[in-house]
């Protein structure tokens, strides 16, 4: 069943789509994330607001990251607030506990309303982006130049970050 899967986020990867609804982003979620594994990418990269809408903490998108990540691998995940994704993602806070070695979350500094970016991007060109969060408008796309495109908005939003949310915290 979990070949099945792989095969079909495999396909629908191979070309261009676009997203129009909030069910369509969270699929296309899913399919990037399983499309991980058999990419063998080594960095990927996620940035939204709050990451409210993402499936983060459902079990195949779980899945799918544990079988991708190795000391090699680097997720770095971007937002403005990790408060939404502790609540709302509780088996990926867990997860990334256990995977702390391969994962960075940064804070980004406040940017006016809507500059935010939500995008997935994985070095070797896959790129999920949503170009209006408010009525769920994207893409996911295999194509260099949206990887490049994402890469420099990336670059862009790290300049204004800082290291966020460890993976334990330390008390007295």
């Amino acid at each position: 069943m979990q070949d099945d899967a792989k095969t079909q986020a495999e396909n629908s990867l191979n070309r261009d789509r676009l997203i129009d609804s909030r069910s369509g982003f969270q699929s296309a979620v899913r399919e990037a994330f399983a499309a991980l594994v058999a990419a063998a990418c080594h960095e990927v990269v996620i940035c939204d607001t709050d990451f409210a809408d993402w499936p983060l903490g459902e079990i195949s998108v779980i899945d799918s990251l544990t079988q991708w990540v190795r000391p090699s691998r680097k997720l770095t995940v971007y937002a403005q607030n990790f408060d939404d994704l502790q609540r709302r993602h509780p088996r990926w806070v867990t997860w990334r506990k256990h995977f702390a070695h391969a994962v960075e979350c940064r804070v980004v500094e406040p940017l006016e309303q809507g500059r935010m970016p939500s995008l997935f991007t994985a070095r070797g060109g896959l790129t999920l982006r949503m170009f209006d969060s408010a009525r769920y408008r994207g893409s996911l796309s295999a194509s260099a130049a949206d990887a490049v495109l994402a890469r420099e908005q990336i670059d862009a939003i790290s300049q204004r970050s800082a290291e966020g949310f460890p993976a334990t915290t330390l008390g007295l």
